[in-house]
């Protein structure tokens, strides 16, 4: 099984913990905890190494999320799940996980992930004009992250998941070209 495969598991497994009926943990908190937990490893390379090493006992592990977890705030449910992770020696897909989680919780949650690319930067209206509309051809709430892509001569192309709408005035020209080559 590859690192990617075990990573999944582990999301989906936290995934039907949190959005099972009764879970007192909101999605969202989730996230936020194990994302404030991997910014306190990213901000010490030695704790990090500590959590993922085997040489330090199981038991001293825990302590220490015990003790980062007081810190942080964080729920029963993460101070667990975290521990699991040290019992399994997969501290290390921590990062993976978190992130696998994320898209998981959108999908079982209804939402879709855009990629929105523009010339310039959308108003607010615009950006909320468009996120109706995907929302509309989905069926799907929908989570936009924006970029501007200077290259793009006008329009916008949005990308969710393997759909591409092409709504550029260079995707809407080459359709033109296609089709005016069809026709001769």
């Amino acid at each position: 099984m590859t690192l990617s495969a075990v990573a999944a598991r582990y999301a989906h497994a936290l995934a039907d913990v949190i959005t099972a009926s009764g879970s007192k943990l909101a999605p969202a908190k989730a996230l936020e905890e194990l994302r404030s937990f991997l910014a306190a490893l990213a901000e010490s390379p030695a704790l990090h190494e500590a959590l993922a090493t085997p040489a330090i006992p199981v038991g001293r592990k825990k302590a220490v999320i015990g003790r980062i977890g007081e810190k942080l705030a964080l729920s029963r449910v993460t101070r667990n799940f975290l521990f699991v992770l040290v019992d399994h020696r997969r501290m290390g897909l921590l990062a993976e996980i978190v992130q696998t989680l994320d898209l998981t919780l959108d999908e079982r949650l209804g939402f879709a992930r855009a990629e929105i690319s523009a010339p310039m930067e959308l108003t607010p209206a615009q950006r909320n004009a468009l996120q109706m509309e995907l929302e509309r051809l989905t069926g799907k709430r929908i989570r936009a992250r924006y970029a501007v892509q200077p290259a793009l001569l006008g329009g916008v192309v949005a990308r969710i998941g393997s759909t591409v709408y092409d709504g550029s005035v260079r995707g809407r020209l080459e359709s033109l070209g296609r089709r005016l080559g069809a026709e001769t």
